[in-house]
């Protein structure tokens, strides 16, 4: 039989949510998840995280739009709707290219927009139907807790109180 808790420390203030998890850092202890109800500066520093990577997928997405914008703009002015204006000739797509600036770059805005929200929505395990992750719903509105996840609990329910949290749950892994 596994004794191991989740235990949760519900918080009134990001400032103290920041001196909690400054405590448990200089204790040595894991802290497993933080929700917050908006982004608090310095969190993700305190707590160890790795810089993202949504700005590389940002940049392949974007790329990807630009050449979507090429293919398009050569495809038009080829094949599709080919227009002789002012003697330019329609076969070269490389002498006109500066007028198709505009839809390329509004074609890589597009692509690098849309597909990093889907990426962060699917990689966060946000997108429709997915199963809540939050355990307590005051976290979306006015509170911040810290989820461990242990078998001491009695040192981390005392250091949640010598921090200033408010509510302490704890449930079984």
């Amino acid at each position: 039989m596994s004794t191991t808790k989740i235990i949760y420390g519900l918080y009134g203030d990001d400032d103290d949510l920041m001196h909690g998890v400054k405590a448990f850092n200089d204790k040595g202890i894991k802290i497993n998840e933080v929700y917050t109800p908006f982004p608090v500066h310095g969190l993700d520093k305190a707590l160890g995280l790795r810089k993202t990577r949504i700005s590389d997928a940002a940049f392949i997405y974007a790329c990807y739009g630009v050449a979507i914008g090429i293919a398009l703009t050569a495809w038009i002015m080829n094949h599709d709707w080919p227009q002789n204006i002012g003697g330019k000739p329609s076969f070269d797509w490389f002498h006109n290219m500066g007028a198709f600036v505009d839809p390329m770059f509004e074609l890589m805005v597009f692509c690098s927009a849309h597909l990093m929200s889907l990426t962060f929505l699917v990689r966060n395990k946000m997108y429709p139907g997915a199963k809540p992750q939050n355990p307590d719903p005051r976290t979306t509105d006015d509170k911040f807790m810290m989820e461990f996840v242990s078998d001491d609990v009695e040192t981390i329910k005392q250091l949640l109180i010598d921090t200033g949290v408010e509510e302490i749950t704890v449930k079984d892994a």
